[in-house]
């Protein structure tokens, strides 16, 4: 039997960490949107850039290491209810993101912390330990001036090519053409933290709606399209 293309986004931002939107308002957002899978991303900031953010604006950003069990519990609880009320999956992630080195790691289904100033191979093992997949975000120069943090993967990216599951080619409203060239495995994500971020890039994969279908098929890499969703 044919299975339904599925509408999903996996980068996407709370005011649990650098996000506008609250999360519970979020998962109403994108129920109502229609959405078959999001992944909730939050960030896990390096130490240094957390006391960086503290100092220059009197917030972290991030989620801290003695409050992830409880992020993962609240996550757990909104995936619940969003299943009930919407019909969709929502798969609790993070965003491992080391600002002071460079480099930003989707974690989609992760479960437990993990520090950001491993090196990127070693994360990339502890999100595969934990049963998750790994995200290459926003690896090239986008509209966004803050990505200039996060471009060590793509300097990196021959040694990184096989690590990653897949790398975003599309983010929010940017195209990284480069990954198609290279013919990477791919996702497109809106990295939403606010409301007119859900009109940009999204995924639709052909496979079940199950965590372990979706992660199936981003590993497979096949079925697989990007669509602009507006």
């Amino acid at each position: 039997m044919d299975k339904n293309w599925l509408l999903c986004d996996f980068h996407i931002h709370t005011t649990l960490s650098d996000g506008i939107v609250p999360l519970r308002e979020v998962i109403d957002l994108y129920g109502r949107e229609g959405f078959d899978v999001i992944n909730i991303s939050d960030h896990i900031l390096d130490e240094a850039s957390r006391e960086r953010y503290l100092k220059q604006e009197n917030k972290a950003w991030s989620i801290p290491k003695e409050q992830f069990p409880a992020y993962m519990r609240t996550l757990w609880a909104e995936a619940r209810r969003a299943w009930e009320k919407y019909h969709m999956l929502v798969i609790p992630g993070a965003e491992i993101t080391n600002d002071t080195d460079g480099y930003h790691i989707l974690a989609v289904d992760t479960k437990e912390y993990i520090e950001p100033t491993l090196p990127v191979a070693e994360i990339v093992r502890a999100i595969h330990e934990q049963g998750g997949i790994a995200i290459a975000p926003h690896p090239h120069h986008g509209s966004e001036a803050n990505r200039k943090h996060s471009m060590f993967l793509w300097d990196h990216h021959d040694e990184f090519a096989k690590t990653f599951d897949a790398w975003e080619v599309a983010n929010r409203d940017d195209l990284f053409n480069v990954v198609g060239l290279k013919k990477f495995s791919y996702v497109a994500n809106s990295d939403f933290h606010e409301h007119r971020h859900l009109y940009s890039w999204k995924t639709l994969l052909q496979c079940e709606k199950s965590p372990e279908s979706v992660k199936a098929a981003i590993r497979r890499n096949h079925l697989v399209s990007i669509c602009l969703f507006r």
